[in-house]
């Protein structure tokens, strides 16, 4: 199609204005981090008269950040590969086989991603409770507790994008599997599973993400032991001081394993978030 000059220049103004948009808060957090802590209590400099990693260095003593990165890793690790198995599953399921219930767990599954995800918030605490009452399971304030919590959040997106996916894979590859002696099992992870790959690094990606720098719920689900770095940021923040300067050189490390694993896997995500769109 061709481009005329007027909606070139459109295109290039509005690209322009959204990337600095985007740049200015990723420079005010990255300078931040480097000032000393009397330069970020003042007015705000765009370039500052003093550059130092003293913050990166004392924003392990201040709180326990190598732990709750630990906490991190692990809760939001786990949560993705749980998500990820249970989903491919599911989804398989419904793209594949046609079983009485089908339209209802399909719908059930999507009419979650309508609620706005604080509701479920009381719900989940008295859950748990009741199960540690009732069975002698600790699941509040617990690793074990936020990773459920957050399967509630991600695996009814992954089941419904997965299954949208798997629906665009040509079911001859299924059938083509049959004939070479693979059982349904052997199917999907030989055949199906290699060519679905764009699709279930997206799923991975998003999962991580929302793991990653959630807020509410780990602040209610977690105790000083198991906190994660999205509620450990908090904790610069004293009775008598901000620690500015090292609330935005702990935030500059925590963007660090999503923007790798971002810039790494970004042609997958894109096109199994495409193709997820318009199946």
């Amino acid at each position: 199609m061709h481009e005329t000059k007027g909606t070139k220049l459109f295109r290039i103004i509005t690209i322009t204005v959204l990337s600095i948009f985007t740049i200015i808060p990723v420079y005010v957090m990255v300078i931040s981090g480097m000032k000393p802590l009397k330069d970020v209590q003042g007015a705000f400099s765009w370039w500052p008269s003093t550059l130092t990693i003293q913050p990166y260095i004392d924003m392990w003593k201040t709180v326990p950040l190598a732990s709750y990165f630990v906490n991190s890793v692990v809760v939001s690790g786990v949560a993705t590969v749980l998500s990820l198995i249970i989903a491919i599953f599911a989804s398989y399921a419904i793209s594949r086989y046609s079983f009485r219930g089908r339209a209802l767990f399909s719908t059930t599954v999507l009419s979650t991603q309508m609620l706005p995800g604080v509701l479920f918030l009381l719900p989940l605490f008295l859950i748990f409770v009741n199960i540690n009452t009732n069975f002698g399971v600790q699941l509040v304030g617990t690793r074990l507790g936020l990773i459920i919590t957050y399967l509630t959040f991600s695996l009814p997106f992954s089941i419904w994008m997965l299954a949208g996916y798997f629906d665009g894979i040509p079911r001859e590859l299924d059938e083509a599997a049959k004939v070479d002696g693979c059982g349904p099992m052997r199917a999907l992870i030989r055949v199906i599973l290699p060519a679905a790959r764009p699709g279930l690094v997206a799923v991975a990606i998003y999962s991580f993400m929302t793991s990653w720098g959630e807020v509410l719920f780990a602040s209610v689900m977690t105790t000083d032991a198991n906190r994660t770095l999205a509620v450990g940021l908090q904790l610069y923040s004293t009775q008598t001081n901000v620690y500015w300067n090292q609330i935005m050189a702990a935030s500059v490390v925590v963007s660090i394993p999503i923007v790798i694993g971002f810039l790494l896997l970004q042609k997958n995500f894109v096109a199994g978030l495409t193709a997820g769109a318009v199946k």
